[in-house]
């Protein structure tokens, strides 16, 4: 009688039960790494396409001035995700479902259609920056990149079949790539000591708030506020409250690690802009098309290839966890999927509208970016709501500071894509 091989995600988690009823031997790397993954998918979203075009711009604009906007959106972008984690550990239902069992029937409707504009701009802002960078490394015309991007994304996605660990594994492996190539433009540009006074807060003028407020909307994303909560519910079986506990602290673990992974990330972006083009007289550099062309002369061509190869890890990788957030957020919210194949179709459909209508990537990127703007209060305060109602929670309900500091971070960062949004429209 032949045996059924155990899948990686059977392993894993006997692995990870083992550590939490303390009855495993595993130290180190080891008795940690059950427990990594979800926070990985979805610091994708905060390393994504419109990432490269702010930290780019910044960079390129005010040297190393906004270092320290970077490294405060990279905290406050780690207390929520760990909120979003933590409620589908705890409550084993993810931030979509509780909205929908909890709230008034139009009101959750409404949810549902902003969360599927906002998962549509998500997804445009990525498709079209994988799109782009095949387009810069391989000399093809955008539509073709397009086409590639989309095959490729449709293969990762078919990864989600074999459980949720290899789509993990294979996301970790873009984040990897986009690290790698950062190290490779940090080297090649050298930013000089001085790059430690960005972490000193301050402005200088207008212009420098008003790209600040940029940089910090394109890093909180409002659809894997959704998506953290269903990766972690039910991920990995805690009978008791302790064990849930337990596991709430390998999960921070986990938030904390691939957070300051995108952290360090993003302030390369910038770091490595400024001094590419701010200190070199190219402070006018803003268009990611115009990044990479003119990092060959100033830097070399390896600069701009590690540039473009980040760049398409980062489309490639984020469009795919897109995707995945949009199917959370209509199963959560109606109750009802499509199948994922025919989500990524429709949600390309913008992508390619964009191309054929020869509009410019990097200003749509942006415009991208003002669109997800308008869905982050709707993720944000609920997730507060919920996660400070005890009869949800229990024991790992929020404590009265962690619930103070999220909702000073809720009002400052509503605050600004206000001012975000008001800049865009009213000039």
């Amino acid at each position: 009688m032949s045996r059924v091989t155990p899948s990686l995600d059977d392993r894993m988690n006997a692995r990870a039960t083992a550590v939490l009823e303390r009855t495993s031997n595993r130290r180190g790397l080891g008795r940690v790494l059950p427990f990594l993954g979800p926070a990985f998918v979805a610091s994708v979203a905060y390393m994504d396409p419109g990432n490269f075009a702010t930290n780019i711009q910044g960079g390129a604009q005010f040297g190393y001035l906004l270092l320290w906007v970077v490294l405060s959106a990279s905290l406050m972008a780690m207390l929520i995700q760990t909120l979003s984690s933590k409620l589908g550990i705890v409550t084993g239902k993810n931030l979509p479902e509780h909205i929908r069992d909890r709230w008034p029937r139009p009101v959750v409707w409404f949810y549902w259609v902003q969360a599927e504009v906002v998962a549509m701009a998500t997804d445009l802002a990525e498709f079209l920056g994988a799109s782009l960078a095949f387009a810069l490394l391989f000399n093809l015309p955008l539509l073709w990149g397009a086409v590639i991007t989309g095959i490729i994304t449709f293969s990762i996605l078919a990864l989600q079949n074999r459980g949720f660990r290899p789509i993990e594994i294979a996301i970790s492996a873009f984040v990897g790539v986009i690290a790698l190539a950062y190290l490779v433009q940090v080297i090649l540009s050298r930013p000089g000591l001085e790059a430690l006074g960005g972490f000193v807060p301050r402005f200088e003028g207008p212009e420098s708030l008003y790209l600040a407020v940029g940089i910090i909307g394109a890093t909180v994303m409002p659809h894997v506020i959704y998506l953290h909560s269903a990766l972690t519910q039910n991920r990995i079986p805690a009978g008791t409250e302790e064990q849930k506990r337990r596991l709430v602290r390998y999960n921070l673990l986990d938030v904390l690690l691939a957070m300051t992974i995108a952290a360090l990330i993003n302030m390369s972006m910038l770091a490595s802009a400024a001094a590419a083009f701010h200190f070199t007289g190219k402070s006018d550099v803003a268009d990611l098309t115009v990044a990479y062309q003119t990092l060959t002369p100033l830097l070399g061509g390896a600069a701009a290839v590690a540039f473009a190869f980040a760049l398409l890890a980062s489309g490639l990788s984020s469009s795919t966890v897109g995707t995945m957030a949009g199917q959370v957020v209509m199963q959560g919210f109606v109750g009802f999927q499509i199948p994922l194949l025919l989500r990524r179709l429709i949600t390309m459909l913008p992508a390619f509208a964009v191309i054929l209508a020869g509009l410019n990537p990097t200003e749509t990127l942006i415009l991208s970016q003002v669109v997800l703007s308008f869905g982050i209060p709707f993720a944000l305060v609920p997730l507060l709501i919920f996660t400070a109602r005890r009869d949800l929670m229990g024991g790992l309900v929020n404590t009265r500071l962690v619930t103070v500091t999220g909702w000073l971070i809720a009002a400052l960062i509503i605050s600004l894509n206000l001012y975000l949004l008001a800049q865009t429209f009213l000039g």
